[in-house]
């Protein structure tokens, strides 16, 4: 038995050395070491018209954990969301499974990422035409530069909220609904090049690995995409415009839209580093309603 346990660790070494650090390609194996907890974090201010939010995440490379800051980006087509990517744990392992875009969210491991991503689909904007409309309730946007908001309060709820970042035993217990099952069969873009550098510009800052920071990353999102030619700018612009950003409330969503999905509920029981903390962070609200604001 310790041959064959030596074996396997031996086997899913090698793979972390082939596979490429993006966590963008498919299933991303990790070892045996569950995720730390979401950080809270502040969002920061939408630079413009048509940028989407893209939560940030743990993502792993040669050197662990290390964390990809939020930020704002141009989905590739008019009408497609983000789904984000969620570590999922079985057979004793940790797997990445990528994000993507689409016409609707697909499954995320029922993760709780705050700010619109709740643990079941997307609840903080939605495509009207060719342009994107932003629920202010749950989204940092200057509404006098950006006129394409509506405010849907109704699916804001004061609870604590579990930020555990992975799905399985110990973890979220979720499984996709009717819903997100007919959004993962459905054509899907992977994340741009954008996205893809955003990431690997994370993985060459030291100050970004869980073993450096404890798991509380001091830049936790930022308002574009990092490289180095706009990482200065990056930096200013989360220091001017960042604010409590709408972690302080959990919005749920309907019990009928919860259909077919189980959740654990949150807690806010002091927890190590794979489980959920107890930390009031934003949520879902509901598909639809709400009022236009006029500016």
């Amino acid at each position: 038995m310790r041959s064959i346990r030596v074996l396997r660790t031996l086997f899913l070494a090698f793979l972390v050395s082939v596979v490429p650090a993006s966590s963008f390609a498919g299933v991303f194996v990790s070892i045996t070491l569950a995720p730390p907890v979401l950080p809270v974090y502040a969002q920061p201010i939408c630079p413009g018209d048509g940028y989407l939010w893209t939560p940030g995440y743990w993502a792993y490379g040669p050197a662990g954990y290390f964390w990809v800051p939020g930020t704002w980006v141009l989905a590739p087509r008019p009408g497609f969301l983000w789904t984000p990517g969620y570590w999922g744990f079985g057979g004793g392992i940790y797997a990445w499974h990528a994000g993507y875009w689409g016409p609707h969210v697909g499954f995320y491991g029922g993760v709780n990422y705050g700010f619109g991503y709740g643990g079941v689909g997307f609840f903080g904007g939605r495509w009207e035409g060719g342009h994107f409309a932003y629920n202010t309730a749950v989204m940092h946007v200057n509404t006098t530069i950006v006129h394409n908001t509506y405010i849907d309060r109704t699916v804001i709820h004061n609870t604590v909220v579990n930020r555990t970042s992975f799905n399985g035993p110990n973890g979220i217990n979720a499984r996709p609904g009717p819903q997100e099952m007919a959004a993962m069969r459905e054509q899907h873009v992977q994340a741009t090049s954008e996205q893809m550098s955003h990431e690997h510009f994370a993985s060459t800052n030291r100050a970004n690995f869980a073993s450096v920071n404890g798991g509380r990353p001091a830049n936790a999102a930022v308002s574009r995409p990092m490289t180095s030619n706009n990482v200065a700018a990056n930096h200013a612009a989360f220091n001017n415009n960042s604010r409590p950003a709408y972690n302080i409330n959990n919005a749920q969503k309907a019990p009928a839209a919860n259909q077919g999905h189980n959740t654990e509920a949150p807690h806010n029981n002091p927890a190590p580093p794979h489980q959920g903390g107890g930390q009031p962070h934003e949520s879902h609200p509901n598909n639809g309603g709400g009022e236009h604001e006029h500016r």
